[in-house]
């Protein structure tokens, strides 16, 4: 007895609750019922705002392309005419999908979907810094433009001929062979050195002469010898000054100027430097050691294993020949590298996909 009338009370207290679980189903199938009338009677807005859609869709790309056609400020930046089409795009498509939701009647979920693409844009800005930075430093790269693919530039100390710049870093051949990519950022922050903006680069060198030794004379003859030189240009004119004034020696610096895209600093240099230190021999000049030169003036007779009294090798060229032989020497081969280091980075394997924005 007492059994059921416990079960008869629990009855009793549940039945509120599913009373209010009732009312509740109820109420979501009304307000699913009036959301499928809704949508019924807006079925012809929604077929519009789908088509408009579509249609914004589809002539997003052609659009993208005639809108930006006549910026001719970015018309010489493949990099900057690529993000403003892209962007143009993408705003297009977001405007069909702003009239599709408009239409079907849930502004305010259009008007959430652009605010949240604003705060994602800013989210993953955060995110990816060093990325985006680097983007950055590509458009304005691409824009200003302080280099062009096959260039000799310098950046953070390293010397190399620009084989491919692309989104992300700037890739360098240097003249050993290897490749070095810098990113685009760093490119951008730091110091840049062009080599070939001005085609004309100035080379120097210092030869040391005896105090004994002409001074005059020995400017006379090294400048005759740069003068002469095939690789060295008239204009601006070869110098040789007086640099310094060493313990044992007066340094003379030779300065000239060469066409750097036809021939090689380095293999000048060396041929100009062989040349001067011939002549200077031819007359007399003296070109003394500073740390291990000992003066005697009445001179030592000295005969060492392998030569003659004279001094001349046993074997091997006289002092003569040597002289003819670097003669001809003058004539070896002192053409830039610059061509075969581009055409070095083009066969080989490129360190990173993308293309040119260059």
């Amino acid at each position: 007895m007492w059994r059921i009338f416990d079960v008869m009370l629990a009855v009793g207290a549940d039945a509120p609750t599913q009373q209010s679980e009732v009312a509740a189903v109820e109420g979501l199938w009304h307000e699913a019922q009036q959301l499928m009338l809704s949508m019924l009677q807006n079925l012809p807005l929604i077929s519009l705002g789908l088509v408009l859609f579509v249609v914004m869709f589809w002539l997003s790309g052609p659009l993208s392309r005639v809108l930006v056609k006549p910026l001719g400020i970015v018309g010489s930046s493949a990099l900057v005419t690529l993000v403003v089409r892209r962007t143009i795009s993408l705003l297009l498509i977001l405007l069909g999908l702003y009239l599709f939701l408009r239409l079907a009647g849930l502004t305010q979920f259009a008007l959430a979907i652009l605010s949240g693409t604003g705060v994602l844009g800013l989210i993953l800005g955060f995110a990816f810094r060093d990325i985006a930075e680097n983007f950055m430093a590509s458009l304005l790269l691409s824009v200003q433009r302080p280099f062009n693919i096959g260039d000799v530039i310098e950046v953070q100390g390293h010397t190399g001929v620009v084989h491919q710049v692309t989104a992300r870093a700037t890739t360098l051949v240097d003249y050993d062979g290897n490749h070095i990519q810098i990113p685009n950022a760093a490119v951008y922050k730091n110091i840049i050195k062009n080599f070939t903006a001005n085609p004309n680069i100035r080379g120097h060198f210092t030869i040391g002469i005896g105090y004994e030794s002409g001074i005059r004379q020995a400017q006379a003859l090294a400048m005759d010898i740069l003068i002469k030189h095939e690789a060295v240009l008239a204009e601006p004119p070869p110098q040789v000054l007086i640099n310094s004034l060493g313990s044992a020696t007066v340094n003379l610096k030779n300065y000239y100027w060469i066409n750097g895209q036809e021939h090689s600093l380095l293999k000048v240099s060396s041929v100009l430097m062989r040349l001067i230190m011939r002549e200077f021999e031819q007359h007399g000049i003296s070109l003394p050691d500073e740390a291990r030169e000992r003066i005697f003036p009445q001179g030592i007779a000295l005969l060492q294993a392998g030569k003659e009294e004279d001094g001349a090798p046993k074997t091997g060229l006289t002092k003569e020949a040597e002289i003819q032989a670097d003669q001809q020497l003058a004539e070896e081969d002192i053409s830039s590298e610059t061509e075969e280091i581009k055409e070095q980075g083009q066969q080989a394997r490129d360190p990173e996909g993308g293309q040119n924005i260059l």
